[in-house]
């Protein structure tokens, strides 16, 4: 890969992970004027720009399947304990859960396909 290719890994990836944090954060207080009172959603920040990183730099690696890995292990080590903290299992924050989710693959996806584009345009 080129120096001009690496730069367009590295701005797809700074831009998904950084500005994604900017947009989640923006459609989040669209949707709710305030975050949960309990602190359930504490390290979500975190864990989105984690979980932005891993999708765009694996559609960009050329490993697609990598979306659903990381979906799969953030639906499965997170949800289960947002329902589990309210006694009646229906949790305010699972539904902030899954929009900032949805936003955040959605962000990625968009930087990737962008990178992917600038990286065919250098050819």
């Amino acid at each position: 890969m080129s120096w001009a290719g690496a730069g367009v890994v590295v701005a797809a990836l700074v831009v998904s992970v950084l500005l994604g944090r900017v947009v989640t954060g923006l459609v989040l207080r669209r949707v709710q004027s305030s975050p949960p009172a309990n602190g359930v959603l504490r390290g979500g920040t975190w864990i989105g720009m984690l979980e932005r990183a891993a999708i765009t730099g694996a559609v960009l690696a050329g490993f697609p399947e990598g979306v659903a890995v990381v979906l799969a292990v953030k639906g499965l080590g997170r949800y289960p304990e947002l329902r589990e903290s309210h006694p009646d299992k229906v949790s305010p924050a699972a539904e902030r859960f899954i929009i900032g989710t949805l936003i955040s693959y959605t962000w990625a996806g968009a930087c990737a396909v962008l990178g992917l584009w600038a990286l065919d345009a250098l050819g």
